[in-house]
């Protein structure tokens, strides 16, 4: 079953736009299945998966783009960095828009070899994993979440509701579109295989993994701290690796789109902000597999159903900009005095807070930080409380409440 995808409005308007387009995004996030959903009888379809066709690539890129040429998808195309140069001279000479539709897993090395050879020419698009809109149905009208828009005013008119049991489910299954649409799908045979792939065909050169128990060590600790403030000696400590090695290896997994760094807003007008970056894994079936939640139940119940439901909505505020083509100026607000606010929108030189809190009975109490904003010399614009509340609920001053399946 195919689910339309936000960001196929912005694959149509970039593809008619640059002669090259590249989707990234990790493994199994649909790139592909999208790319192919959107492309016409006459593009051309080859993966550099294929052995045959990766060695052609590799000896004669030439060759390889004379028998697969244009309008083609390359898959993948990573593996053979020597087309990029070739497909550069090619859409020198003939600028006519969406000839090359490329995907690639492994963006650590690969937007370098893109830079230097395709700037002016591709448009760069990232795609994560299924968003709860486009699981719902609402692939194609979802936008950029931002409170105060006239669209989030209106539910939960006519909008299949989510219940505590159904939106852990989600939660503990993830994104991925395989997993996420196919019930009958066992979890833990697929997040073993794909930790398994992930080392062996993205990690193992990329970060010069030896010890690949290390590094699923690591993989362990770093989901464990999802929705907390990064501390990388404390993270290589509980991985038993250098410090030096836990920062490249999480600089592998920010690039590869395993987890996302939300950084702490900074102002000139104050000291008093904490410094360090919030973790977040952006498929919250990995991070729940990788922690060893055995049911959704369990995890609903368990000691990180809080942290699990943020890094839920966090990555589902930053699905609703990726997918609709931008890239989201996202932040978190703390001070040394504790005082903490989820997640900072910055748009149009405006701040718009975000609370984040496991509750079914929301009150203004949850969102009484909203106001340590005003000393930061910025405009605050309207705030959300995302709870578990069945329907939304005005908390004063133009915040509310919204449902978290409403993301």
């Amino acid at each position: 079953m195919y689910l339309q995808r936000t960001i196929e409005a912005f694959i149509s308007m970039a593809s008619g736009q640059f002669p090259v387009l590249l989707l990234t995004g990790t493994r199994q996030v649909g790139k592909t299945t999208a790319l192919k959903h959107l492309a016409g009888e006459d593009r051309a379809y080859v993966t550099l998966d294929d052995q045959i066709a990766l060695e052609l690539a590799h000896r004669d890129p030439a060759l390889f783009l004379e028998r697969y040429h244009p309008p083609v998808l390359i898959d993948e195309v990573q593996y053979a960095p020597r087309l990029l140069s070739l497909i550069k001279q090619r859409v020198d000479r003939e600028t006519d828009p969406g000839q090359f539709w490329l995907t690639g897993s492994q963006t650590f090395h690969l937007m370098k070899d893109v830079s230097e050879s395709l700037a002016g020419r591709v448009a760069v698009l990232r795609l994560l994993g299924l968003s709860q809109a486009e699981i719902a149905g609402r692939g194609l009208s979802s936008r950029p979440f931002l409170p105060g828009g006239e669209e989030y005013g209106a539910f939960p008119g006519g909008m299949e509701t989510l219940s505590l049991g159904d939106l852990y489910r989600q939660i503990w299954r993830g994104s991925f579109p395989r997993l996420a649409l196919d019930p009958e799908m066992d979890r833990d045979l697929y997040f073993s295989s794909y930790v398994e792939t992930y080392i062996q065909r993205d990690v193992r050169d990329l970060a010069q993994v030896g010890d690949t128990r290390a590094f699923v060590r690591f993989l362990r600790a770093a989901a464990a701290r999802t929705g907390q403030l990064l501390n990388i000696t404390d993270l290589a400590r509980d991985a038993d690796v250098a410090p030096n090695t836990a920062k490249r290896w999480l600089s592998v997994l920010e690039a590869s789109g395993i987890v996302f760094l939300l950084e702490p807003f900074h102002a000139s007008v104050t000291k008093r902000l904490v410094k360090a970056p919030k973790l977040y894994f952006l498929d919250t079936g990995l991070c729940s597999y990788l922690t060893a939640w055995s049911s959704s139940d369990n995890l609903e119940a368990g000691a990180m159903s809080g942290a699990i439901l943020e890094t839920w909505v966090v990555g589902e505020i930053l699905k609703s900009y990726r997918h609709s083509g931008r890239i989201p100026n996202l932040f978190f607000y703390r001070d040394k005095d504790g005082k903490e606010i989820d997640v900072l929108i910055h748009e149009n030189q405006v701040l718009y807070p975000v609370e984040i809190k496991k509750t079914a009975s929301p009150s203004a109490a949850d969102i009484r930080h909203f106001g340590s904003l005003g000393k930061l010399g910025l405009a605050v614009g309207p705030g959300v409380l995302v709870c578990l509340a069945r329907e939304t609920y005005p908390l004063g001053n133009a915040n509310i409440a919204l449902p978290a399946w409403t993301i």
